[in-house]
């Protein structure tokens, strides 16, 4: 039963109506992660009037999450995340279903707790579990909305839904455990998963209501420092091209090289300008030792006139998203697109090819 006045302004909404406000009410979500990420997803899920949700988490409530966990507070230190976002979402509107699980997900639960869910959220906070994540949604056939926050840096995206790409698409293999960072050990700017948080929740209404454009194949990057948002295109894996040739593709405004083709290159006397755009940080943390220069993607215009125009380019970030906006914007500045190589991987593949090639602090 919808509630009309509580749900007024989206009845009011011609895209959402009576109609689709009943599709929100039944529809049944889950979200891994009561977090950064899950807190501002669980809230704006019930405030919307999400017919079943259910929270898995298996963390306590600490007083360091508060800076950006808002559903929890002081009173409820020590108590679980997962129980305390279920007393919130009952407060806020007891219409709405919650079950939670104070279980870690992992392969032995996921598919069981999966089932009988129309979609699902990451609200986590580590990599291994965003491939069981897109491997169980794979199996039991279901949409999952990935968001990811990084300093002052937000990730967000649509995977496996209506046949479209999936995480391992876009991400093939999971980088090597020194080069990720947590919100502990690298902080992250307390506004910015509410705002990654809510764009995941835009999404999934998105989705049940059957409106707009799911970000299915598209990775909206946010910068929080430049309030600057691009959107990256990407494919499902039989369908994209890597290449490592120095021929350029038909319709391709840049080229694509990953790691290991680059280090076979180089070893055969290729020598392109190379350049990190990560932040300062993430380069004084670890660096690619054949890297001969490092400019911010952010920055990359003021870097034009030590950049050649007359050789090849490799740019690089931490997994090859950063590196193509910066490429984007050598582009629009004149240089050719032939030219310019794209580290597909980033620093992570680097890594995985050449351990010895990476300078630590």
């Amino acid at each position: 039963m919808v509630d009309l006045k509580r749900h007024s302004r989206h009845i009011l909404l011609p895209q959402v109506g009576a109609e689709g406000q009943m599709k929100i009410s039944t529809a049944r979500v889950l979200c891994v992660g009561a977090g950064g990420l899950g807190t501002p997803v669980i809230q704006y899920l019930a405030a919307a009037g999400i017919g079943h949700l259910t929270i898995v988490d298996d963390d306590r409530v600490e007083i360091s999450n508060l800076q950006r966990q808002v559903i929890h507070s002081t009173s409820e230190l020590g108590i679980l995340k997962a129980e305390s976002a279920k007393r919130y979402v009952n407060k806020l509107d007891p219409n709405v279903s919650v079950d939670y699980v104070t279980k870690r997900l992992d392969e032995s639960n996921a598919e069981e707790l999966f089932k009988n869910h129309d979609i699902i959220v990451d609200g986590t906070d580590n990599i291994p579990t965003r491939y069981l994540i897109d491997d169980t949604c794979k199996k039991v056939g279901i949409p999952w909305v990935y968001g990811s926050v990084y300093r002052f840096e937000g990730q967000v995206s649509v995977f496996n839904y209506r046949g479209g790409p999936s995480y391992v698409d876009l991400f093939p293999e999971a980088p090597p455990d020194e080069l990720i960072p947590s919100c502990s050990e690298a902080g992250v700017l307390g506004v910015l998963p509410g705002f990654i948080g809510c764009l995941q929740v835009n999404e999934v209404l998105k989705i049940i209501l059957g409106i707009g454009e799911p970000l299915s194949g598209k990775l909206l990057v946010y910068d929080a420092l430049e309030s600057s948002q691009k959107i990256l295109k990407f494919g499902n894996s039989e369908n994209k091209q890597v290449h490592e040739s120095n021929a350029p593709q038909a319709g391709q405004m840049f080229q694509e090289i990953n790691s290991k083709a680059a280090i076979a290159r180089m070893g055969e006397g290729w020598t392109p300008y190379f350049i990190d755009v990560r932040s300062k940080q993430e380069n004084d943390e670890a660096r690619i030792a054949k890297a001969v220069d490092f400019c911010p993607h952010t920055e990359i215009a003021t870097a034009l006139e030590r950049i050649p125009k007359d050789s090849d380019v490799l740019v690089h970030c931490r997994s090859g998203m950063r590196s193509q906006i910066a490429i984007m914007s050598l582009i629009q500045a004149g240089y050719d697109g032939a030219k310019l190589f794209n580290l597909s991987n980033g620093i992570i593949g680097w890594a995985e090819v050449d351990p010895d090639g990476i300078i630590y602090g």
